[in-house]
């Protein structure tokens, strides 16, 4: 009985040393998710007024741009894959990751080779892991984005995309990230960067209407400097939604760790003070039995 009471008293205290880590570990993602929300807040916008803005100038402007002239017949299509750095976060980067696979076999079933480019640790062991090539990965920033590596991003895709399937690049520009909607929802986006997808609005002219644009020196000269900038703050905006979602996930994945070492330290107690208890009433069943048999042996 002692040594199961023992027992119980050391698993309480390792859970309770347990509890320790996970409690600080959900009070710094729940000071760090209220900056990545608000960086979040602040970019969105941008990013969806360039958009909206390089898809009515694309429209309009009826100039055949390298950047948003879709190839005839795509061969390679790279794919931009944003998971975390670290662990303890639930299954945020395990769904990103199984829904990559998924636009992986979506484009090699149209005949496209798939040229993976990886952000966060936990994309690059997956691809280590099972022997898997990818192109280029950035990581150690996955939680605190920084804008000069989305540049960077950025600018690997334009050049591979210029470059062509025919001299070693790429014919389409995907992203597999994981949109920010609250701190219990976050939602797993696939987006298709390159060639602009241009999407029409349907709506009477009398509800929408498209601002009217002059192109100086021409359309294709301010589309050239445009769609770079349009690139780069959907990555930044896209690594940002990451963080956010990121450091959400791992505060619910510690809570609930959280809440499950106090039960565990509850049972552990119960079961401590069982055996204790056992223990006390088997010392005092041998006391009263060894009186007993000292007065029968007087008799």
């Amino acid at each position: 009985m002692g040594a199961q009471q023992r027992e119980y008293n050391q698993r309480r205290r390792s859970v309770q040393s347990t509890k320790k880590i996970t409690r600080a570990m959900e009070l710094i993602a729940a000071s760090r998710v209220v900056k990545a929300r608000q960086r979040v807040a602040e970019t969105t916008p941008y990013a969806n007024a360039i958009t909206r803005a390089v898809s009515a100038v694309a429209t309009h402007a009826d100039v055949d741009h390298p950047l948003t002239t879709k190839r005839d017949q795509p061969r390679r299509a790279a794919m931009l894959v944003i998971t975390s750095d670290r662990g303890l976060a639930g299954a945020y980067s395990a769904s990103v990751l199984k829904r990559s696979e998924q636009l992986r076999e979506l484009l090699e079933e149209e005949g496209m080779e798939v040229v993976p480019f990886l952000t966060g640790r936990k994309a690059e062991n997956y691809y280590r892991f099972r022997g898997r090539s990818f192109e280029e990965s950035w990581t150690g920033f996955s939680d605190k984005p920084n804008f000069e590596v989305a540049k960077e991003i950025a600018e690997r895709g334009v050049r591979e995309f210029i470059a062509g399937s025919e001299e070693g690049g790429v014919d389409e520009l995907h992203i597999v990230y994981t949109r920010f909607r609250s701190m219990v929802t976050q939602e797993v986006q696939v987006t298709r960067l390159l060639p602009l997808e241009v999407v029409e609005d349907e709506r009477p002219l009398s509800e929408h209407a498209y601002p009217l644009y002059e192109f100086e020196p021409a359309a294709e000269d301010v589309l050239d400097v445009l769609l770079p900038r349009y690139i780069t703050s959907r990555i930044w905006n896209a690594l940002l939604q990451s963080a956010a979602s990121e450091l959400a996930a791992r505060q619910r994945a510690m809570k609930s760790a959280t809440d499950n070492a106090e039960e565990l330290i509850k049972t552990y107690t119960r079961l401590a003070n069982q055996a204790r208890q056992a223990e006390i009433t088997q010392e005092i069943s041998e006391i009263v039995g060894g009186a007993s048999a000292l007065a029968d042996a007087k008799k």
